[in-house]
């Protein structure tokens, strides 16, 4: 299955009732800025450059962010600060991502999400991870990067998941998520970021500085690591390991 079809079958996607009420509840009430707008409604499917070396997987579409826009973490300030950094770090054509037709490309990245349809407060049920995994995974499998970039604990924990299914050798037990973890697997390299949620960029323990160090590494792996190559475990540049609770 192409990527094209993966993602149009994504947006038909219902197989969670709680998720497909909440996101077409959110649609038709709509926040009073954007009362003018018709909102997306649907599941999110994944956005970027389809022979990215890189994919950043976040958590799940915000409910006036791409449950409005149709498009990973476009229209609100998570969004701000990942197209930012990706910029920075050479994998965007713009800095800003508002709507779907506003021009941005990605070079060498895929955004997607472990969960594609936006949920009650942020928080995906376990079984609700669980029925999307399946797009997530046929998702990577379409892709083949040589870097996996994590946004935040449940991110980290999804993909986990979903590249032992893929058969890649991950560690058991699974590393415990810090920001600036860096796990070498035979076929890929793993990074983990604080998710640029406004709880963790507005405190101040996610920093710009913090996250362009992480897409900075992201970008030298997939530059120096061939397919199949082992990379080197080392901690982004700037930032060592940081932990805390699995929280993101």
């Amino acid at each position: 299955m192409s990527l094209a079809e993966l993602c149009a079958e994504i947006v038909e996607c219902r197989r969670c009732p709680r998720l497909v009420e909440w996101r077409e509840a959110v649609a038709a009430t709509r926040r009073a800025a954007y009362r003018e707008e018709e909102y997306w409604g649907r599941p999110v499917p994944g956005f970027g450059d389809e022979d990215a070396r890189v994919v950043v997987v976040g958590l799940a579409p915000a409910a006036h962010g791409a449950n409005r826009t149709g498009r990973m973490f476009t229209g609100d300030r998570s969004g701000d600060w990942l197209y930012r950094a990706l910029h920075r770090a050479g994998f965007a054509n713009q800095p800003r991502s508002i709507h779907r037709g506003d021009g941005l490309r990605l070079r060498g990245a895929w955004v997607t999400a472990a969960v594609r349809c936006a949920p009650p407060g942020n928080r995906p049920t376990p079984a609700e991870r669980d029925a999307c995994a399946p797009w997530l995974e046929a998702e990577l499998a379409a892709l083949d990067p040589v870097v996996y970039v994590a946004l935040g604990g449940f991110a980290y924990g999804a993909l986990w998941r979903v590249l032992g299914r893929l058969g890649f050798d991950v560690p058991r037990p699974r590393p415990r998520f810090a920001h600036g973890l860096e796990v070498p697997l035979e076929r890929a390299t793993v990074l983990a970021s604080y998710h640029p949620s406004q709880q963790n960029t507005f405190t101040g323990r996610l920093t710009e500085e913090m996250l362009d160090a992480v897409f900075a590494r992201a970008a030298a792996l997939a530059e120096l690591s061939g397919p199949g190559a082992r990379a080197r475990r080392r901690t982004a540049p700037g930032s060592g390991p940081t932990r805390d609770r699995d929280r993101g």
